[in-house]
């Protein structure tokens, strides 16, 4: 039973034994270009709005603007990337690539890895000195620093974790409403499609604000290092 139900998340279509799967991850760069050389529809002023807004936001989070000048349009780019992918799941027979760990970490580790990297090889001083909060005890220091040492590691996983757990959860409650459908009387069926009607706006929701969080958490991830 439980192999059959998270059997949808397999990436198991092939041919000629190559996974066609997760070339959804690439349909964006197919749709995306044309929308910068045709005339400008309201999708695009209104995606252009988004992206304005995210970049006075990061730009906000990231301070000292002469060292981070451009670094926003990396998270901008990491947002939409992850926001495009959410979606492509909620399409039938279409791929959710954001909901296996594979691909949130192969994003979230090399990138916490270059910003760890960057900081203590540029501000040795400043990354020692987050290790031990300001007015903390003499006696309580060392246990301080194994807590942000131990914090510091698990940033990745609980990066890569959230997004794949939140993607996860609303495509399994979906299918298990979906699989009752056949059995369920006319009254029922149509108060089913109305649920599955109103989980489907919900995880619309849920693809943005995850898309956010990331985006977010690994701009202030960032801001930490310089």
């Amino acid at each position: 039973m439980m192999t059959n139900l998270f059997s949808i998340f397999d990436p198991s279509t092939n041919l000629f034994n190559l996974s066609l799967n997760w070339t959804s991850t690439m349909l964006g760069l197919f749709l995306i270009p044309p929308m910068f050389w045709f005339i400008p529809s309201r999708h695009l002023i209104l995606w252009n709005k988004v992206i304005n807004s995210l970049h006075k936001e990061f730009k906000t989070l990231l301070g000292n603007a002469k060292i981070n000048k451009g670094s926003s349009l990396i998270f901008i780019s990491l947002f939409s990337i992850i926001m495009f992918n959410n979606f492509l799941g909620l399409f039938p027979y279409l791929f959710t690539s954001t909901s296996h760990m594979v691909m949130t970490l192969s994003i979230s580790l090399p990138m916490w890895f270059s910003f760890l990297l960057f900081g203590w090889i540029n501000n040795t001083q400043h990354m020692f000195a987050h290790l031990v909060p300001q007015g903390t005890p003499p006696i309580l220091m060392p246990f301080m620093v194994c807590i942000e040492t131990i914090s510091n590691i698990i940033r990745p996983g609980t990066l890569a974790v959230r997004l794949a757990a939140n993607m996860i959860a609303g495509h399994l409650l979906i299918t298990l409403l979906g699989n009752t459908g056949p059995n369920l009387s006319t009254i029922m069926l149509m108060t089913l499609i109305s649920t599955q009607i109103a989980l489907l706006i919900l995880e619309s929701a849920v693809s943005i604000i995850q898309s956010y969080v990331f985006a977010v958490l690994s701009t202030l991830y960032s801001s930490e290092v310089n």
